[in-house]
């Protein structure tokens, strides 16, 4: 009834909530994603997306497609693989930005674990920036991290904002430097957030360093300042800033696949695995479930 190559360009439509965004990530037109999620949309009977020129959301059947079309490719790349009768094997050193500690990235890890189980997986927890040092090093095979703005490469896993959050008690003083939360050098949200500082004119102070989300977290909720991060991965206990606060805008951010420049002994199980992160995308959302 539902036809797989749909589903994935739903997914990533999904994902992206862009159009051009999932054609680019796909390789394929514009016109030939449209077409795809008409022809699923005819398939169910319902829509699955409300657009207009500036915004794509999804509806509530599209909010329940999503975990549908995730269980239906699951199962297809289950009886691919069976029947294909190839198994994946050798060492994949894969590394994950803090962002996604409180997500539930262990699920989709687990299902890959279950499907391939001889792929010897490790798993490293860092800074976007520390991994990307790292996949440059040739000490990882594929990160899932922030995209450098310096740096065009990677899959689109999502796309989202960058918002100031705290401590739903917190009040900022205007006369006061802002008390900054913050990742150490080189984390990417810790410089995006300077130089928007910057670019006010605002004064600001580091009142908490930590390379740990949980670190940053746990400030945070103390009240000891505010922190820049990803609007859909807000940890629980803190909330965004009020617009009257007067902090400056932060800007977009892509969450992407990097693979390392060279091919290796690795990449097919590396494939599998961007495949897997890719169709489990809508997990990738804060949750209350802990751990990595």
């Amino acid at each position: 009834m539902y036809d797989p190559s749909q589903l994935r360009t739903f997914l990533s439509v999904a994902q992206t909530l862009s159009f051009t965004q999932a054609a680019r990530r796909l390789g394929l037109r514009q016109s030939t994603v449209s077409q795809h999620v008409r022809r699923l949309e005819d398939a169910a009977g319902r829509t699955l997306f409300t657009r207009d020129t500036h915004s794509v959301e999804l509806t509530e059947d599209g909010e329940a497609m999503l975990g549908f079309a995730r269980r239906i490719l699951e199962v297809h790349e289950q009886a691919a693989a069976f029947f294909a009768g190839t198994r994946l094997r050798g060492r994949l050193r894969f590394g994950a930005s803090e962002d996604f500690v409180l997500t539930r990235l262990p699920e989709i890890l687990e299902g890959f674990r279950h499907e391939h189980p001889e792929v010897d997986l490790e798993l490293t927890v860092e800074l976007s920036g520390t991994l990307h040092e790292q996949l440059a090093a040739g000490k990882l095979d594929l990160v899932l991290a922030k995209r450098r703005p310096e740096d065009p490469r990677g899959e689109l896993v999502r796309h989202d904002r960058l918002v100031w959050i705290g401590a739903e008690r917190l009040r900022l003083d205007p006369d006061r430097p802002v008390p900054l939360i913050v990742y150490p050098p080189p984390g990417i949200t810790r410089a995006l957030a300077l130089e928007a500082l910057e670019r006010q004119g605002r004064q600001w102070r580091v009142v908490c360093t930590s390379g740990s989300l949980n670190g940053l977290v746990a400030a945070a909720r103390a009240g000891l300042g505010v922190m820049a991060h990803s609007r859909g991965l807000i940890p629980p206990g803190l909330v965004r800033v009020p617009d009257r606060a007067g902090l400056p805008e932060l800007g977009q951010v892509d969450f992407v696949l990097v693979h390392g420049r060279r091919r290796s002994s690795a990449q097919g199980a590396a494939d599998a695995l961007t495949a897997a992160i890719l169709a489990g995308g809508d997990r990738l959302h804060r949750t209350e479930r802990k751990g990595l």
